[in-house]
């Protein structure tokens, strides 16, 4: 089982940007996916989940700036990220759990925004 992540990058404050991963290696995915992002220094925090098709959780400090989706597949989840901020600078980790609790990780994509 593997969770490919991409389009990571820099960007400049106020701009966008997509990840998007894809879990593989399994007939079907985790009904709740989505990312986490760790900053240097600090704790890894969720940044949002979306169950099956359903946004399910948001991070305060994201809510209304990123937007989690799904493909038709549920395979490949989404995150479009807006008016980027450089505090949120990180790598974002894609991350899967199945209905009795286990979970998967990704290895992480960076996201630097500069000021």
């Amino acid at each position: 089982v593997q969770l490919q992540a991409s389009g990571g990058g820099l960007v400049q404050a106020g701009g966008s940007l997509m990840l998007s991963c894809e879990f593989s290696g399994a007939i079907y995915s985790p009904p709740i996916m989505g990312w986490h992002r760790q900053a240097p220094g600090k704790q890894r925090e969720l940044v949002a989940l979306i169950n099956r098709g359903v946004p399910k959780d948001y991070n305060d400090a994201v809510s209304g700036r990123f937007t989690i989706s799904r493909d038709g597949t549920k395979k490949t989840i989404y995150l479009h990220m807006s008016s980027l901020r450089p505090e949120d600078t990180a790598v974002y980790f894609c991350y899967g759990r199945t209905q009795t609790g286990f979970e998967y990780w990704g290895q992480g994509t960076q996201v630097t925004v500069s000021s």
